[in-house]
């Protein structure tokens, strides 16, 4: 978790013509989108292993509104009781929620720069044996409902933790869009590009419109994925959130999927 001050600015002010602007961004995504009309979009909540109100809120907006959700779970932070808490609170509809790995702790190791659990900081089998310990896991406290793909904590890691990605069996890999280093063929990416709560800007009008152009850019793209981080979540995000998913499920476009259907139709993201 980063040290700034939560919620981000945007959710301390919402807009009165809130619908409009939305409606005005979804109508240009779906002008602008270039490829002959395939659309994707996938939300991908972060952090989830401890079961509590911002979650069972979460969970249940995607409920009522029938939208599937990528979750990530930080294997560390799971035990039984908490798997069982937050089965109860998904029991609406199982086929809506994918659920993927989220590092292993969630713990910063780099002394200087940026923050990662998986960057350069340790050595190969220290990072190996991290994911493996997560995957085992999350594996034998899931079962079949966990789906071999992982994302890095703070969306990224080095190309050690992608060779042993590579060497476990994973099947994908979730980052920012354009993350570095790039992931070999056998690990298929489905990024995020739309950062819905671990914004920067200082006041919530430069946070709108940096959304609004996330946003329009990724459904233009034809693939766009939407990170959301629950704990940084007041009543304002939380309302938003469940106009955005009402408005997306009235169009025709785009189709709203998770992680573990994408592999399934062996969905690759275009470039």
């Amino acid at each position: 978790m980063t040290s700034e001050k939560y919620p981000a600015a945007l959710w301390q002010n919402i807009p009165a013509d809130i619908h409009r602007r939305l409606h005005h961004c979804l109508d240009q995504g779906e002008t602008e989108l270039s490829h002959g009309g395939d659309s994707n979009v996938f939300f991908r909540a972060d952090d989830v292993a401890v079961p509590g109100q911002r979650l069972a809120r979460l969970v249940d907006i995607f409920g009522k509104q029938q939208v599937p959700l990528t979750l990530a779970v930080v294997p560390a932070w799971l035990t039984e009781t908490r798997w069982q808490r937050i089965i109860e609170l998904c029991r609406r509809n199982h086929s809506l929620w994918c659920w993927i790995q989220h590092g292993w702790r969630h713990f910063n190791y780099e002394t200087q720069g940026r923050k990662a659990e998986f960057g350069s900081s340790r050595s190969f089998s220290q990072k190996r044996k991290d994911v493996l310990t997560g995957f085992q896991r999350l594996n034998r406290l899931l079962g079949d409902s966990f789906t071999p793909a992982f994302t890095p904590p703070w969306n990224r890691c080095d190309s050690e933790t992608l060779k042993a990605l590579k060497e476990l069996g994973y099947q994908a890999l979730s980052r920012n869009l354009g993350a570095q280093p790039p992931a070999s063929a056998a690990l298929t990416e489905y990024p995020v590009n739309v950062d819905l709560h671990t914004r920067k800007e200082r006041d919530g009008e430069s946070g709108w419109q940096n959304f609004f152009k996330e946003l329009r850019k990724g459904l233009g793209n034809g693939f766009c994925g939407i990170m959301i981080h629950h704990q940084l979540m007041n009543n304002a995000a939380f309302d938003f959130l469940e106009l955005l998913l009402s408005e997306l499920k009235r169009r025709n476009l785009p189709r709203l999927v998770h992680v573990d259907t994408l592999l399934r139709e062996g969905y690759v993201v275009k470039s």
